[in-house]
């Protein structure tokens, strides 16, 4: 669902008082001809003030895995558990580890008999060589024997190294601290290396996560600082800048992604947290009217133009920017300039010749106005 956004629209020089909006035309003159309001349309800084909801979510999540295939043993933890960096969280059955381990260690425990032996055997000859009464030769085989007992010997400390290491593998350790958000295994599951079966939200700093309409994100706020309040408790509150905006938009919403990067953390904003954030965004250009210039022609919004050469007006189809509740702000379809009528536009039909009565200056002197769009 798109956001729901609370607009200030700060107009400089266009909103009209009521006596002007509420009265219809004065009838006709003597010359017979209508009178009408206009006002000059312009260019007009609006300021929005935008109201937005989202939620809390980590900076950076850890997809947990084991490092070796098996079968689950033992869980222990759940959804919402805190973790430590080294604590077990699950466990394999280690039978396939352990059986590895003992073979390793049978295999290690033969090569230093071999290596043993060896040396005894290399000493021998090599006391018999010192005397003349062994050859050479066999003195240079009892010195490969023993280089070939110690290389097993080293051959079989890796390998017990390795079979240790895949025991160690059977246990789950979270490897940062943070809360469990997702589990996706059970006990008695056979899990695969690599396969992820827990997803950790990193202790650290967090965000406030929005989803915008896409128009907003082409002006952000100047500062990129917005306001990030709890909903539940709009007195627990924090500031944040922009940090992420996502390049993409969402397809079924509409809307694009923007990550809040939070200054601090107050205890009452967890991780799943309703927040409401607000910011000032960059001021945009555009042409306001009040909301009695506004026709309906062909099932489509519409303004009457006055020609002042002519003195005649045309009908004119807008785009609507917003609607606020006094005034209106155009998208396109009138320039700066144009000249537009304001009061009387009931009695009027295209090319008509009418009396325009300029609206003056000062009903239109600063106004604010505030509107609502969802």
């Amino acid at each position: 669902m798109p956001p729901r956004c609370k607009i200030s629209l700060s107009l400089a020089a266009v909103v009209l008082a009521a006596p002007f909006l509420a009265a219809a035309s004065p009838p006709p003159e003597d010359d017979g001809l209508l009178r009408v309001r206009v006002a000059e349309a312009r260019k007009t800084a609006m300021v929005e003030d935008v109201v937005f909801s989202g939620d809390i979510q980590p900076q950076a999540q850890v997809n947990v895995s084991f490092r070796t295939n098996g079968k689950v043993a033992k869980r222990l933890v759940e959804v919402g558990d805190h973790v430590a960096a080294d604590q077990v969280i699950a466990e394999l059955e280690p039978l396939t580890q352990r059986a590895n381990l003992d073979n390793a260690r049978a295999a290690l425990s033969s090569a230093e008999a071999q290596l043993t032996q060896a040396k005894l055997t290399f000493e021998r000859q090599k006391q018999l060589l010192g005397g003349g009464y062994t050859t050479r030769s066999t003195y240079d085989n009892a010195e490969q024997e023993l280089r070939t007992a110690q290389a097993a010997v080293e051959s079989g400390k890796a390998a017990l190294g390795t079979a240790q290491e895949q025991l160690n593998y059977t246990e789950l350790r979270a490897g940062v601290p943070g809360i469990v958000t997702r589990r996706d295994f059970e006990v008695g599951q056979v899990v695969q290396s690599g396969q992820t079966v827990l997803v950790l939200a990193q202790d650290g700093p967090r965000d406030a996560v929005f989803n915008v309409y896409e128009a907003l994100t082409a002006r952000p706020p100047g500062n990129k600082v917005v306001e990030v309040s709890l909903q539940a408790d709009p007195s627990v509150k924090t500031k944040g800048t922009v940090r992420e905006i996502s390049p993409t938009v969402d397809a079924s919403s509409g809307t694009v992604r923007v990550k809040i990067g939070l200054e601090s953390t107050p205890p009452g904003m967890s991780l799943g947290a309703v927040v409401v954030g607000r910011g000032t965004f960059m001021p945009n250009e555009v042409i306001v009217l009040p909301w009695s210039a506004l026709y309906r022609y062909e099932t489509q919004p519409a303004v009457w133009v006055y020609d002042p050469a002519k003195r005649t007006v045309s009908v004119r189809k807008v785009v609507i920017d917003r609607y606020g509740p006094n005034v209106i702000t155009l998208k396109s379809g009138i320039e700066p300039g144009e000249q537009v009528v304001v009061a009387g536009i009931q009695f009027l039909r295209p090319g008509q010749t009418v009396a325009a009565i300029a609206l003056g200056e000062t009903p239109l002197q600063g106004a604010a106005v505030t509107g609502e769009r969802r």
